[in-house]
């Protein structure tokens, strides 16, 4: 078992609209998440979210502390969300088992000390996406499965942005103390996600996009919005939204993607919107 860290720090804005097309992705774009039997792991001074990517095959998978939080144990100051997008496979957390399905989600409580990983086929393996931000309290660890979510239908065909919203952790499913997360489906022949875009001073985000085919491509949308840059995407790849920032994509094909935020505010709609006609 392995384990990969990386640590980015915060970037301001007046900064940002000076990077070039190298710098944008090494500070915002996480590239790879899943590799076998290895936790990665990259650290963001955006709020401190860690987001993160376990994929066991051969064995399973334990996540450990890193140097840079100075704990004993991952959890002891944090709480983790986790959301499924492979094949069955189960969350051990102090000896209680979770079985976890495809788009199926686990909440994990702060001071949890033993989180262990594993897959039920070898040739299917689970791929667990991870996001973990501090945490104040503990809450109890609690699956949400696709049925448990709060579902949203947005958009419509027309627009191309018809799409299927689950909201998973957030604070009408169950009490977190600052992370939320969920996953939006884009319906065939639908290709914008969150349009109108939006910003929200209160909180970070970050999005990850999977279910895209290989040979397709998301260009995700950030920056304030009167100075939005560009970051081109491939499947299974997140990317860090600061709070200054604003957050949307336009893929060649549908896709899904899983939003997860970080702050002081619970309130989903939350949100300070911008419309196209103001973008630039």
């Amino acid at each position: 078992m392995t384990t990969v860290f990386e640590e980015r720090f915060a970037s301001h804005p007046a900064d940002y609209v000076n990077y070039d097309t190298e710098r944008l992705r090494d500070e915002f774009l996480v590239p790879t998440l899943f590799t076998a039997d290895t936790v990665n792991l990259t650290y963001t001074h955006v709020d401190r979210m860690i987001v993160g990517g376990v994929m066991p095959v051969d064995a399973e998978v334990k996540l450990e502390t890193v140097d840079a939080l100075k704990s004993d144990y991952f959890l002891e100051r944090r709480e983790l969300g986790i959301i499924n997008i492979g094949g069955a496979g189960c969350v051990e957390v102090d000896g209680t088992v979770y079985e976890i399905g495809t788009k199926e989600s686990l909440y994990v409580s702060r001071g949890s000390e033993v989180v262990k990983f594993s897959s039920n086929v070898k040739a299917s393996p689970a791929k667990f996406y991870i996001l973990s931000t501090p945490a104040h309290r503990e809450f109890p660890t609690k699956k949400v499965g696709q049925g448990d979510a709060q579902v949203i239908e947005l958009g419509a065909s027309e627009t191309c942005n018809k799409r299927t919203l689950r909201k998973l952790l957030v604070k009408d499913v169950l009490q977190t103390c600052q992370l939320q997360m969920g996953m939006t489906e884009l319906a065939p022949g639908s290709c914008w996600n969150t349009m109108p875009c939006h910003t929200h001073s209160r909180r970070m985000e970050v999005y990850m996009y999977f279910n895209l085919p290989e040979e397709q491509a998301v260009c995700h949308f950030m920056g304030p919005p009167q100075q939005t840059r560009t970051i081109w995407m491939h499947n299974e790849q997140a990317v860090i939204s600061p709070t200054w920032s604003l957050h949307s994509g336009v893929g060649t094909s549908n896709y899904t993607f899983i939003w997860g935020m970080a702050g002081e505010n619970h309130d989903y709609d939350d949100m300070d919107k911008v419309q196209p006609t103001e973008l630039r």
